[in-house]
């Protein structure tokens, strides 16, 4: 029998219970609030398609990709099927620390990705409570030769590990935050009862949350906006009346007459 009280198979039937919903609400505030901001045409999430993470983003074009069921696209996320630079946000919810090449997928996700485009990272942080619930879960587990439920059986990547590899695929953290400092109770009563360890946590131990989020864009070294190549010859004649400011500013202020 599976050594934890949850008998979830996948993450989407963990965020069903008591102790994933209170994971949830928190990502999901994280994300609205951050995709909200982020502008532009294409946007993917990786994963978990029954939690739409993009619905407070604006771009024409948001859906979901993954190998499960429900997705718009069903794929390998180690081998994304679109064009390089063809995305300008892309979100992978709790998708690195579950996969065996959580580097290759960081790699495929740049490779899409727009110059300038966002990524929106989520993922257990194996420097708290809730790490330390996976690591003791897990001697246990293989003391008893049991098997650990979800999202225990996951391997949690630490936050300074997710930045190295950012930092080397040309990314630069932007944003971010950490989330879920109560320990990992499985009854709501007991979440919410230390619920007062939210604001206390984001003060006093801000490291230590069971979540952390990340927010980076792909820089591109040495790119720079084109602008137009203005005719002076054509300008002058297409507006001879122009008056010259010399480099000022002239505003007229509500107080002045018409």
């Amino acid at each position: 029998m599976p050594n934890c009280k949850s008998t979830a198979q996948s993450l989407s039937e963990w965020f069903a219970t008591p102790q994933g919903g209170y994971v949830l609400a928190r990502e999901q505030k994280y994300f609205d609030r951050t995709v909200s901001d982020i502008f532009g045409y294409n946007a993917l999430q990786l994963g978990l398609p029954e939690h739409d993470f993009l619905r407070s983003n604006r771009m024409p074009l948001r859906f979901s990709a993954g190998n499960q069921a429900g997705n718009a696209v069903r794929l390998t996320c180690t081998e994304l099927p679109f064009d390089t630079a063809s995305l300008d946000l892309v979100l992978i919810p709790h998708v690195l620390e579950f996969s065996e090449q959580p580097h290759q997928i960081l790699r495929e996700v740049e490779r899409v990705l727009m110059p300038e485009g966002s990524l929106v990272i989520s993922g257990f942080n194996p420097r708290s409570l809730w790490g330390l619930r996976r690591a003791m879960g897990g001697l246990r587990s293989r003391a008893l030769g049991s098997k650990e439920c979800y999202p225990w059986n996951g391997h949690f990547i630490a936050l300074p590990r997710i930045k190295d590899w950012l930092a080397l695929l040309g990314f630069e953290v932007v944003g971010g935050r950490f989330a879920a400092y109560a320990p990992p109770f499985h009854k709501t009563k007991w979440l919410e009862r230390y619920a007062f360890m939210e604001a206390a946590g984001d003060r006093w131990w801000a490291v230590s949350g069971g979540v952390y989020f990340l927010h980076a864009i792909k820089r591109v070294p040495g790119m720079r906006l084109i602008k137009p190549q203005w005719n002076e010859g054509l300008v002058s004649k297409l507006m001879p009346a122009a008056p010259k400011l010399h480099n000022r500013i002239t505003q007229r202020k509500r107080t002045d007459p018409q």
